[in-house]
């Protein structure tokens, strides 16, 4: 695992809020809420603000479009530091959408070389800087780290994790306690989905908070069991279904 060192030189309230969520961890760590609607549902999608000694570190970017700039701006407001760095999770929108709003405004944005490319393929936003294979960033005193499970809600998604808060950022690729079902499965592997998720709850034996792509955050590794059962229970019943259409 390499190590990248960084040496880096609110308008709306910080509670329920239609278009622009915030939700404390702690006193350095606020989960960003934005909203859009798919499939006829508004649904939620979650990144996270972490403030370090060297500024302001954002995983993921926000889902809705109008809120770019709301967002720095209560960041600024609420930390008094800019956003110095931003990393997306995987290709999709919801993780996506702002890298060039904030790569524009002179921040560093990052992503996986496979997520890049994916962007590219796909014709959306690509992070300025990339890395391959698990990275520890360190700002400051603060670390964190991204591990890569294996595919799963697509074939680049990727998971950030705190050591120090025991605090997991599981993108779309961890679903919330509450979710009835994978959801979005259109760059989906389901065969591997199961098997990546038991990798994860294996290699963070000790975290304390996980937050999902959307829905309810929870403590503990409710998410990620669920995740697991979820897509074991996907998988078996496609298997099921090749089985009744091969007879």
């Amino acid at each position: 695992m390499r190590t990248l060192l960084f040496s880096f030189v609110c308008l709306l309230s910080f509670g329920g809020n239609a278009q622009l969520d915030f939700t404390k961890i702690s006193d350095s760590s606020y989960i960003f809420t934005t909203y859009q609607t798919y499939q006829g549902n508004r649904i939620s999608s979650h990144g996270l603000l972490k403030a370090t000694s060297k500024g302001v570190v954002m995983i993921d970017t926000p889902w809705d479009t109008t809120q770019f700039q709301p967002l720095l701006d209560s960041v600024k407001l609420k930390f008094n530091q800019p956003v110095v760095f931003v990393l997306s999770t995987h290709w999709h929108e919801d993780r996506t959408a702002g890298l060039d709003y904030y790569k524009k405004k002179g921040i560093a944005t990052y992503s996986t070389y496979a997520t890049k490319n994916l962007c590219r393929e796909h014709h959306f936003p690509e992070a300025q800087f990339t890395f391959e294979g698990d990275t520890i960033f360190q700002f400051g005193n603060t670390t964190f780290e991204t591990f890569y499970p294996g595919a799963g809600h697509s074939s680049d998604n990727i998971v950030v994790y705190f050591p120090a808060d025991r605090l997991l950022v599981g993108g779309c690729f961890v679903k919330s306690a509450e979710a009835t079902d994978l959801g979005n499965l259109s760059d989906a592997n389901i065969g591997m989905w199961r098997v990546s998720a038991k990798t994860l709850i294996k290699k963070y034996p000790k975290v304390k908070t996980v937050i999902p792509g959307h829905q309810k955050i929870a403590t503990g590794k409710k998410s990620l069991k669920h995740t697991l059962s979820l897509a074991r229970k996907k998988y078996k019943g496609r298997q099921k279904d090749k089985k009744k259409t091969s007879k």
